[in-house]
C-alpha cells in the first residue's frame, strides 16, 4: 500500500509541472523506490515516459476515470 510519501497528486496541474514534482521526489528517494504519479493534463501521456526514458527509470501507466496513473520506480530501467 502506497503511504503519502509515495505518491504525488498532480491532478489539475499543467505540464511541466507534474514533470518537475516528480523530478524534485526522486532526487530526494533511494534507487529502487516506487512513486506514483497522479495527473489528469493529457501532455503527462508525453512528458513522464520521456523524462523516465531519459533518466533510466522505470515506468507503467494505467488510465482511469479521474486522469492517470504512473507508477515511476527510480532507477530501475
Amino acid at each position: 500500500m502506497a503511504t503519502d510519501a509515495d505518491v504525488i497528486d498532480a491532478r489539475g496541474l499543467k505540464c511541466p509541472l507534474p514533470v518537475l514534482k516528480l523530478e524534485k521526489r526522486l532526487a530526494q528517494v533511494a534507487e529502487g523506490t516506487a512513486i506514483t504519479v497522479l495527473v489528469t493534463d493529457p501532455m503527462a501521456k508525453i512528458d513522464i515516459p520521456l523524462h523516465c526514458r531519459q533518466n533510466g527509470h522505470a515506468y507503467s501507466q494505467d488510465d482511469g476515470p479521474d486522469g492517470m496513473r504512473f507508477m515511476v520506480t527510480k532507477g530501475a530501467a
